[in-house]
């Protein structure tokens, strides 16, 4: 059985609320074991028999069915989240600056996402094919380039960021 995390976007924010009971239920309906949820952001842990497409794919239907919205997942392997924490150079706890990876399920809009904050000053580095980390000046998250960048609607469907300290409790949690 292989293990993964899975992070939805657009999770109680914007008029989209799952209670993370109400989230465990439907993805426990689905072939999986072990489903932990973390946070209240839409962070999952679970193991499973289906390969990463499938498990999307199945995800996303069964979160469009039972909470009605545009479901949206990104989904990593153990090794991946472990890879991405030990791989990122920024710290998880800095009094001036916020740690954030985004993760993609598309490579191609990542790149594009790097191309489009390329002459913003945004500090950031790429830590995988599907994974980037940047920074931003606390208090500035939602006015930072890569912020706005994700939140046009072109990379709603294959980008989510989270913050590094979740990526550690995600980590965590799969160990």
């Amino acid at each position: 059985m292989g293990e993964y995390a899975v992070f939805l976007r657009g999770v109680n924010v914007a008029g989209i609320t799952i209670r993370m009971a109400d989230l465990r239920t439907a993805l426990a309906e689905l072939p999986v074991s072990g489903v932990r949820t973390l946070l209240a952001s839409g962070n999952a842990v679970l193991a499973t028999d289906l390969g990463r497409g499938e498990l999307k794919e199945r995800i996303e239907e069964a979160l469009r069915r039972t909470f009605g919205y545009d479901a949206w997942v990104v989904v990593l392997t153990r090794d991946e989240v472990e890879s991405l924490v030990d791989g990122c150079p920024y710290p998880p706890d800095n009094a001036e600056v916020h740690s954030y990876v985004t993760l993609s399920s598309d490579p191609s809009a990542l790149d594009e996402l790097w191309e489009v904050t390329s002459e913003a000053g945004t500090e950031r580095t790429r830590l995988a094919p599907f994974a980037t980390a940047w920074l931003s000046p606390k208090g500035a998250t939602l006015d930072s380039p890569m912020s706005k960048a994700t939140a046009k609607a072109k990379f709603k469907s294959t980008t989510t960021t989270r913050n590094l300290r979740t990526l550690l409790k995600v980590r965590d949690a799969l160990a």
